[in-house]
């Protein structure tokens, strides 16, 4: 079934209402979850919805926490997001990097004791609609074997850049494995095939079942040894930069999945002069002439669903729709 973004935005944000938010974040958190179901994250948007409430109701998310920054140091700052909601947590901070780089060019939030982000491409895109260059990641849980290993010791540590474009914005937003568990749940449940080899099956064996992935908890990293490098480094960027927890200090349990390390950075390109949109242009258009129209750009699709969301509804599955509406009415 479809329903109306507006519709599925004030169905969330009285659902948060009622369980401690106070009005303009409710409203905030409400429109964070709505966009990430209206652009096709369906993972991170209404599915991902009742274990936020979980992690609430337990504790491990403080629905009236700020974050409040612990340093400075120039266009560098230092946040503490003292377990608040993961997603305003990181806004806040991309906010935050947004005004630092109108002031030095480029601006530097590095955010610790936070909870999860929910979905990461919603501050590559609150970044290239303000105009600026942006990256940002998290580190996570550990739920990702480093290459040679059978153990989940590195965290699928999301990393997200974006580069405004008035034509379409160009926003990256992965996970580091093949597939993020995410889509893994996603493949299995319409009873499908991964496209490509996304993981090791129980006994080793490179496998395109998402299930036996999800089974062995081995997923692959991107790139083989390269992903599981990068997956390394951003962690211990995070954690060094926020002064924070490092994946290996994080619990396992996903419900407890808490005080992760994250990083936002974003450049001012009106100080650089202005022209840079028609260099990414010129980049997307010599895309376009090399490889013709089936090759897209990181952000393209997104744009294509939105459109269609907005036009036909955002698809919602029925069941859950109907629990949230319960909830909020009640």
């Amino acid at each position: 079934m479809r329903v109306s973004f507006e519709e599925l935005h004030q169905t969330l944000r009285r659902a948060l209402l009622k369980v401690g938010f106070e009005h303009g974040r409710a409203e905030l958190c409400a429109r964070l979850f709505a966009e990430t179901d209206r652009d096709g994250v369906h993972t991170h948007g209404l599915r991902r919805f009742p274990r936020f409430l979980e992690m609430i109701e337990k504790g491990i998310v403080d629905v009236s926490a700020r974050p409040a920054r612990v340093g400075a140091h120039g266009a560098l700052e230092r946040w503490d997001g003292r377990s608040g909601a993961g997603n305003l947590n990181a806004y806040e901070s991309m906010e935050r990097a947004l005004e630092l780089s109108r002031q030095h060019g480029l601006g530097c939030v590095a955010l610790r004791n936070t909870n999860h982000w929910m979905r990461g491409g919603s501050y590559g895109w609150q970044a290239a609609e303000a105009g600026a260059l942006a990256f940002c990641w998290t580190n996570t849980l550990p739920n990702l074997p480093p290459w040679g290993s059978a153990r989940p010791l590195l965290g699928n540590n999301p990393l997200v850049i974006a580069v405004p474009r008035p034509a379409g914005h160009v926003v990256l937003d992965m996970a580091m494995s093949q597939f993020s568990y995410g889509a893994l749940a996603a493949y299995r449940a319409r009873g499908e095939r991964l496209p490509v080899a996304g993981g090791f099956d129980a006994e080793g064996r490179l496998t395109q079942d998402p299930a036996a992935v999800e089974e062995s908890g081995r997923p692959l990293p991107v790139g083989f040894w390269k992903g599981s490098g990068l997956a390394l480094l951003l962690d211990m960027t995070a954690a060094l930069l926020s002064a924070g927890l490092a994946t290996h200090q994080i619990p396992t349990d996903p419900l407890k999945e808490t005080r992760l390390s994250q990083v936002f950075i974003a450049f001012d390109l009106n100080t650089l002069g202005g022209t840079e949109s028609r260099i990414a242009d010129d980049i997307v258009e010599s895309l376009r002439a090399g490889g013709g129209e089936t090759v897209r750009y990181p952000g393209e699709r997104t744009l294509k669903i939105r459109r269609e969301n907005l036009e036909k509804g955002i698809p919602v599955e029925a069941a859950m729709w109907e629990q949230l509406r319960g909830f909020s009415s009640m």
